[in-house]
């Protein structure tokens, strides 16, 4: 599948659009088309340099969406869900802090947007066990938590 995604390659440049393939759900995770995500601080520390993870990113962490497939052993979600995707992606499940109800501490985590591509984008792949339902009630613009900004996806 082809996807659009606002890509972000080093400290100092801009953000860019790209058009790119992406890989069908894996174990436990779901692909959702993204209606909106919100713009965080650390969004722009990732921008800035200031902190660094993996690169080139897609930022965003604060998306709101539709699961569009359902990989094998994701639970909790159907296609056509409206579901928000968090800055926590993964943990290992192994290490103490994990095996404690801890792993917003894990020692070998995955960050949406920082070491996980994330919202800035027309799709994003997530682990479902970090993904949380969003009610209706609740357009994709006012669910995406965001602190001056939010990014509406072109498609939603």
């Amino acid at each position: 599948m082809r996807i659009h995604a606002m890509e972000f390659a080093e400290p100092g440049s801009p953000l860019r659009l790209i058009e790119r393939d992406i890989r069908d759900p894996g174990k436990r995770e779901i692909l959702v088309e993204v209606g909106a995500c919100g713009v965080c601080r650390t969004d722009l520390h990732i921008v800035d340099g200031d902190i660094q993870g993996k690169l080139p990113i897609v930022p965003g962490h604060e998306i709101v969406g539709r699961v569009s497939m359902v990989g094998e052993g994701a639970e909790g979600f159907a296609i056509g869900d409206r579901v928000g995707i968090p800055w926590l992606g993964h943990s290992c499940g192994k290490c103490p802090y994990c095996r404690s109800d801890r792993e917003n501490l894990c020692n070998d985590p995955l960050f949406t947007g920082f070491t996980r591509d994330g919202g800035f984008a027309t799709h994003a792949l997530a682990d479902a066990r970090y993904c949380f339902p969003i009610p209706a009630r609740y357009g994709d613009a006012e669910a995406a938590p965001r602190s001056a900004w939010t990014w509406v996806s072109p498609i939603s």
